[in-house]
């Protein structure tokens, strides 16, 4: 694996943002913290989480194979595999793994998941692109500050919008660039019994780069960046999920449940306008301190 280490802190400009886990620099979160221990357990009928404490990776059951979404660190991926052997499932039945954005915290341990599974990778067109170069991509706002990873092969591209079927399950990809040119939000439905809720996997919204970066700089990017939020806040939303957990308090959600199958805490249709409000706050915040230091 080729390891760079960050060379200075992500936030150059000095700007705090209220998500915690988005505003700390690289290097100043320790892996044990994000890879600390957890159980695997059931979200809502065929969604499972099987990832550490810190970084999400689900599990869907769909009948006919296992979809995983994301891989995590490198040093994560033995902690999924076990953890979906843990649940009874095994590692061969994964037959696609998809992606959220391709940094090493999501994307470092796909390589190995692919190889234990031999499964497909599926992501955006950006996204392949970076996962291909094991982050290595200059476009990501984040190039230079980040590590790299072991490159993924056998990627398949996921249109805008389009709508992939494995067994009973229908994942449909949406672009949202702006953490990284290459995030992609995925949406499903899962059932249990006869209620059937939409799951949202919206990808991180934080505008964050390497010091040298200024999003100012790139109108176009910005463009891009704002449609990503206005495409997060009108997905079908009953339970939002996101690549850190905490950025959509999903601890404090699931500490609220009154038994492992109690969904009520979880369920929030508003969940995902608020993300992306937050983060279009957070974004205006990042530009206008921009815009200042310029002056």
């Amino acid at each position: 694996m080729h390891l760079r280490l960050p060379v200075v802190a992500m936030l150059a400009l000095g700007l705090f943002l209220p998500i915690a886990h988005a505003a700390q620099p690289w290097g100043d979160i320790p892996h044990s913290q994000w890879n600390a221990p957890q159980k695997p357990f059931r979200i809502y009928g065929n969604t499972w989480y099987v990832g550490p404490h810190g970084l999400t990776s689900l599990l869907v059951d769909t009948g006919h194979g296992l979809a995983l979404f994301d891989g995590d660190l490198p040093e994560s991926a033995p902690v999924i595999e076990a953890h979906i052997r843990e649940l009874g499932f095994h590692v061969r039945d994964v037959k696609w793994i998809l992606n959220s954005h391709p940094h090493a915290d999501h994307a470092g341990g796909i390589a190995a998941l692919q190889a234990a599974s031999g499964a497909q990778v599926l992501t955006s067109t950006a996204g392949a692109r970076e996962l291909a170069l094991g982050g290595a991509d200059r476009s990501d706002p984040q190039f230079g500050a980040m590590p790299y990873y072991p490159p993924v092969q056998r990627v398949r591209v996921v249109r805008d919008g389009e709508t992939v079927q494995l067994g009973d399950a229908a994942i449909t990809a949406h672009y949202t660039p702006g953490h990284t040119a290459g995030s992609t939000s995925w949406t499903w439905t899962s059932c249990a019994g006869q209620r059937c809720l939409r799951i949202a996997y919206a990808d991180s919204l934080s505008a964050i780069s390497a010091p040298d970066y200024r999003f100012t700089d790139h109108p176009a990017y910005i463009a891009g960046f704002r449609q990503a939020l206005a495409t997060v806040a009108a997905l079908p939303c009953d339970i939002l999920l996101t690549p850190h957990p905490d950025a959509s308090g999903f601890w404090e959600k699931i500490a609220r449940r009154k038994s492992p199958a109690d969904v009520t805490p979880l369920v929030d249709t508003q969940a995902c306008r608020d993300y992306a409000a937050e983060a279009e706050n957070n974004l205006d915040a990042r530009l206008a301190k921009e815009r200042s230091k310029a002056r």
